[in-house]
């Protein structure tokens, strides 16, 4: 096909979809500020690429809301069937040249997985921008955030197709509001429309509380549309939470003029747990409020997948406890509430020894289920206050943030030790796993997250310099060793 033609055919789905220049939008924020945190990289875009130009519908990290179209990366990228990926940009002959990689925003890694949208005519679905991380160090994807990229630009594809449908729904909407007893025609498109998109209107009243629902809006609800039905019947389908949120929204609606968009939990009549989006904006007779008319969407399965996809970024695959991501955004957090609080908090940095010889002489299926088995110890009862994660390789985290813990570090270090241990018997073998561990208060110097795990690293080192199976804390000389008791093998079974 002529390359002009598919250029064409491009800019008009891309036009069709009426996005350009629109205002943000919660839910594509959403997306790329959690692209940012799973991939962990500086910049995060949602790129749409016109004709001169690269316009940014989302974007965290980076400043201007477009960029010309001969210095973007994802005017490369969206010829691509797949993911484009560019590990050091100075390296590329396509791209060292790039204005944004000699200069601000000094651009060395990126990767951009090309999204699409439907024709407006033939409905093929053609490539209108990508959904790209960028950072300012060389690096790579490994497979699996290769594939959390893909299921988020899946996620922004979803999305615009549902803005779309939700726009078309919505105008038909007001169409049928105005003209629902002369124009029986229209009636049935939008009731259509309300049921492929999971969309129905709504109308209040302020005068009188009278409440107009629509056919969609009835079957979101879960009830027959014969039903009859009150301002304070409709607010009961909402969890006490949500019903104060919806209250709030209307009120703050009425008294500014401002429509309101907000996402909440909703139990329908066969009491069900629903995710919905609720949408409304003022009319007024004589410049005083005079109604809310509105649009509820049922945002479920979107809601659901959101959910799942970051229980699989923020979960280790093989051990099943958490990932490196979750730890981080958890010992950020649990940084903040110590700052705020005084309360005392303590990392412990956990290495396997002998863990190279498991995988070289009993293979990595051994490996696999030593790490395992490791996990499940770091999951102990009295460990229950605390919380552990995977960082990778053969390297486990906990944060310990128990005052009854905390008030003998040494002595949980201790209790520790012996759990961590672990004979692995294969082919006439044996082979003696320990863990060393180094540990470090938060405090005075060290107050972030990195300076936190660079003295527990500094610890951990130290330990397995001096003796591999004991312990350090940060700051003190002691080397912690397991109790007597402890020094027998905890099991000697075979992987």
């Amino acid at each position: 096909m002529d390359i002009d033609l598919i250029e064409d055919q491009r800019l008009a789905t891309l036009r069709s979809l009426q996005i350009l220049d629109t205002p943000p939008e919660r839910e594509f924020d959403a997306i790329v500020n959690l692209a940012r945190d799973l991939l962990g990289s500086q910049i995060a875009l949602i790129s749409l690429i016109d004709d001169h130009r690269q316009w940014f519908k989302a974007r965290v990290g980076l400043g201007p809301r477009e960029t010309p179209r001969e210095h973007a990366f994802c005017a490369h990228a969206i010829r691509q069937n797949d993911m484009l990926l560019v590990a050091d940009a100075r390296s590329d002959s396509r791209f060292a040249a790039n204005p944004l990689v000699t200069g601000d925003p000094n651009i060395r890694f990126y990767a951009g997985m090309p999204v699409r949208a439907k024709h407006p005519i033939d409905e093929a679905r053609i490539p209108i921008g990508t959904l790209c991380v960028i950072g300012d160090a060389p690096r790579d994807l490994d497979d699996a955030e290769q594939n959390t990229l893909r299921a988020l630009a899946s996620i922004v594809e979803t999305l615009i197709d549902a803005r779309v449908t939700a726009i078309g729904a919505t105008r038909l909407a007001a169409d049928y509001q105005q003209a629902v007893e002369r124009l029986d025609r229209s009636h049935r498109l939008f009731r259509h429309a309300e049921r492929m998109a999971h969309i129905g209107a709504w109308h209040l009243t302020l005068a009188d509380n009278n409440i107009m629902w629509s056919e969609g809006t009835f079957a979101i609800h879960g009830v027959p549309p014969t039903e009859a039905v009150s301002l304070e019947a409709a607010l009961d389908y909402y969890p006490a939470k949500a019903r104060a949120a919806i209250e709030a929204a209307v009120a703050d609606t009425i008294k500014t003029g401002l429509p309101f968009d907000v996402e909440l939990d909703f139990h329908d009549a066969q009491d069900r747990s629903l995710r919905i989006r609720a949408i409304g904006e003022l009319e007024t007779t004589d410049g005083e409020p005079a109604a809310i008319a509105g649009v509820l969407q049922d945002v479920t399965a979107r809601y659901v997948m959101e959910q799942k996809l970051r229980e699989l970024a923020e979960t280790d695959e093989l051990t099943r406890i958490a990932s490196r991501s979750r730890f981080n955004a958890f010992l950020d957090g649990e940084i903040a509430v110590a700052r705020d609080t005084g309360s005392p908090l303590a990392l412990l940095l956990i290495d396997l020894d002998h863990f190279k010889e498991v995988n070289d002489r009993c293979g990595h299926a051994a490996g696999d289920d030593l790490l395992r088995l490791m996990a499940s110890r770091l999951r102990a009862s009295y460990l229950d206050n605390s919380f552990a994660a995977r960082l990778g390789g053969d390297e486990f985290v906990m944060v310990v943030t128990c005052p009854k813990a905390l008030a003998d570090l040494p002595g949980l270090l201790r209790r520790m030790l012996p759990d961590l241990r672990h004979i692995v018997s294969c082919a006439g073998v044996s082979i003696r796993v320990s863990a060393t561990i180094g540990a470090a208060w938060l405090g005075e110097g060290v107050e972030t997250r990195g300076e936190l795990l660079q003295r527990a690293d500094e610890a951990l080192y130290e330990a397995k310099r001096r003796q591999r199976g004991a312990a350090i804390i940060a700051g003190n000389d002691e080397l912690i060793h397991p109790p007597r008791s402890g020094n027998r093998q905890r099991s000697s079974a075979t992987i």
